[in-house]
């Protein structure tokens, strides 16, 4: 029993050691694939294998809407925030690695899905966006207000730390994302209403500053990344 015990508080130890660790990294800017590899391997739940490929497919089908409505309408925000979702899409990839899942982004190419589901989903959100800028703002609004209905369901699915912080840090990605867009929208007298999030949520997040550095498993700003919602640059990875 005595040995038993000790060893428990080894793996304690090492627990809150790789967790720091990983942190550290964060807090230096050294990114998310960087900060993944130093958490421990945990076994994945059905839940959570199946919101790691949801989540690669879900950030491509941004990067991908964004990339061609840039094309459509010059607006800088879709070019900034499809560079953004590349380093989401980036992060889950580090994860389907890490756990040696089957990789359901099989064609990289804009426009291009394994799944019925997101390719319907890419043509249907693509050709709303083709009728004027307001509308392409607002297609841009509603795939933020899904990422963050979606990554709030698998986290709350999820006790794996590495999962936990990918997925914190996407969606707080996913909120500045929203608050560019609607904040756009605004600027031309309009506004989005929420389809998937409820409007008091999407309100408190419009109504807070921008989110800086790099968060924890628990959505928490880590300490030294330039974390939290205080304006100015921030100097851990940005999301």
């Amino acid at each position: 029993m005595k040995n038993f015990k000790n060893w428990k508080i080894i793996a304690i130890v090492a627990l809150a050691f790789t967790l720091t660790a990983s942190a550290q990294v964060l807090a230096r800017g050294r990114g998310m694939g960087t900060a993944v590899t130093t958490l421990p391997y945990q076994s994945l739940s059905q839940d959570e294998e199946s919101a790691i490929l949801k989540m690669r497919e879900e950030e491509k089908l941004a990067r991908d809407v964004y990339t061609t409505l840039y094309e459509k309408w010059h607006i800088q925000t879709f070019q900034k925030i499809a560079s953004s979702e590349q380093k989401h899409m980036d992060a889950v990839k580090v994860l389907v690695d890490k756990y040696s899942l089957t990789d359901p982004v099989v064609d990289d190419r804009v426009g291009v899905f394994s799944s019925e589901e997101y390719q319907k989903l890419y043509d249907k959100l693509v050709a709303d966006g083709q009728d004027s800028q307001v509308a392409a703002l607002k297609v841009g609004a509603t795939i933020e207000d899904l990422d963050i209905y979606d990554l709030q369901e698998a986290i709350a699915k999820s006790d794996n730390q590495d999962v936990r912080t990918v997925f914190q840090n996407l969606m707080k990605g996913s909120r500045n994302h929203m608050r560019s867009f609607c904040w756009l929208l605004s600027a031309m007298n309009e506004s989005y209403t929420a389809q998937y999030i409820s409007e008091t949520e999407m309100q408190q997040i419009l109504n807070s500053p921008r989110e800086r550095g790099a968060v924890d498993a628990d959505g928490q700003p880590v300490q030294n990344s330039g974390g939290g919602r205080r304006g100015g640059r921030g100097k851990g990875p940005r999301f």
